[in-house]
This record gives C-alpha cells, structure tokens and sequence, in this order.
C-alpha cells in the first residue's frame, strides 16, 4: 500500500484502514471526551495560544476553518489531540454538516483510533455525548482575542 501526497483526509483515511482487505494500520476502539477544536488554530497559534483557541471565543473561526475544509481535532480530556477523519452519519470530513454542527462543543465519541508517525487518527462510530459548549471564554478573550488582529505598523 501507497499513500500519496495529494490524497485528502478521506482518502488517508482509506488508506490507512486497508489495504487489500487487511488493516495497515492497527486500530483500538476508544472512547474519548473532550472538545471539537480547529486545528489549523491550534497547532499555528495564529490565534494566540491553546486556550484562546479553544470555547466560545474561538467558536466562529472554528465554523470557517471547518468549512473552509481544515480537519477538525478532538482534544481529549487525556491532553491527546485526534484528528477526526470521519463522524458516523457525515459523508464528508473537514466541512461536514456534523462537524459543523459540533465545533467547539465538548463532546463523548466512541471509535476507531489509529496511530501513525506520531498521530492519531479518529474514525468516530457514534457521538455518544454532546455537552454543547461547555468552555465559555469570552470573558477573558473577547469574540476575537486582541492579539489576534493584526497590527500594519509592524
């Protein structure tokens, strides 16, 4: 099995689930509660550091990212991040209706959880749990943190 480097997170996805019918990667069934993050945001810190782009303050970007199909993240309670290739019932990945649905929401997922070169990978069966947003930190970081904006005299 080959993977190319044009192929998009369904087609990572594919392959690495099988190949020929057999797992090229070993999967683990877990469950996992934490938030739905951006992770473009996250791993960048365009938008300042991990809490300012985590919550309700961070809410909006994370729909536009999604949409704009940078995959969405699950950060675990456990501090793990899981980049969520697929949630049960969405045809799509980054950009699906459920993800959408789900940004910034701290969630219970129970799946498929694949190890490669240092990243996890999940493939959500069911969305156990939906606590909805749960991190709300507008007070300390606004509807977009200060730093956040950018500065042209610099």
């Amino acid at each position: 099995m080959f993977l190319t480097r044009s192929c998009g997170a369904l087609g990572l996805m594919a392959g690495v689930l099988t190949a020929g019918g057999s797992f090229a990667a070993e999967g683990t069934r877990i469950q996992v509660t934490g938030e739905i993050i951006d992770t473009w945001c996250y791993y960048s810190g365009v938008m300042g550091g991990p809490d300012a782009v985590r919550g309700s303050a961070h809410h909006t970007c994370a729909l536009w990212c999604s949409a704009g199909g940078i995959p969405v993240g699950l950060l675990g309670d456990d501090g793990e991040v899981y980049m969520v290739l697929k949630i049960a019932g969405d045809d799509g990945s980054a950009s699906g209706d459920t993800q959408l649905h789900l940004a910034s929401h701290e969630i219970t997922a129970d799946g498929m959880v694949y190890e490669r070169d240092g990243i996890k990978y999940l493939v959500v069966s069911e969305v156990v749990a939906d606590n909805d947003i749960t991190n709300l930190n507008h007070d300390d970081y606004g509807p977009v943190p200060s730093f956040a904006i950018p500065n042209p005299n610099k």
